[in-house]
């Protein structure tokens, strides 16, 4: 782990490649899993807030789901989440040519809203895990329907922190980010030394 503030930045954020390739994988992400898009709770609001300008873009299923559920959930794990429909998509994905894409980000890509979506959806493959301290882990998360990002980004040699650089500076600011790329240049050469 590298300690960077606040946080801690797990090396396979370094040391694996990842890009997302939506031809391949359909957008798997907004439609498989056990539960929704984990929000944080500042989330919440924003999206309230939000809504009349996202509304237009959810499907009438997606509709449905958030009239029988709500806009967000609290997942059994204490922990705040986009609905489901029925047990599978995201209640704010629609569907372009096959692809899942999602509903809060077209409106922002339209400038309905200046809010792009939920960061955790704007910062996978990685997950953070928060304690009481407020000190963020952030680690590589494996799944499987990923594995066409993996091969990609070790096509294009693309590290997981370079591919997330967007979202990572809207998380935590860009001279976060300098310094990740600072402690990145001294692990590598860390590691380049002790090959010698």
């Amino acid at each position: 782990m590298i300690a960077i503030d606040n946080t801690f930045v797990s090396e396979e954020l370094i040391e694996k490649k990842f890009v997302c390739d939506l031809n391949a994988c359909k957008g798997a992400c907004c439609v498989k899993g056990d539960y929704g898009a984990p929000l944080e709770e500042k989330e919440l609001g924003i999206i309230d807030r939000n809504f009349k300008h996202i509304k237009p873009y959810i499907t009438e299923r997606g509709l449905q789901a958030i009239e029988n559920q709500g806009r967000y959930l609290l997942y059994e794990k204490k922990e705040w989440v986009t609905p489901l429909i029925e047990g599978k998509e995201c209640a704010y994905t629609y569907f372009e040519k096959g692809i899942a894409k999602c509903a809060i980000e077209k409106a922002f890509l339209d400038g309905k809203i200046k809010w792009k979506k939920p960061i955790s959806c704007h910062l996978y493959p990685v997950r953070i895990n928060s304690n009481k301290l407020g000190i963020d882990s952030l680690q590589y998360d494996k799944w499987s329907i990923c594995q066409p990002a993996c091969k990609l980004g070790d096509q294009l040699k693309v590290p997981v922190y370079k591919f997330l650089k967007e979202s990572l500076v809207r998380k935590y600011g860009k001279r976060w980010y300098k310094k990740l790329e600072l402690a990145v240049d001294l692990f590598q050469n860390s590691k380049k030394s002790k090959s010698k």
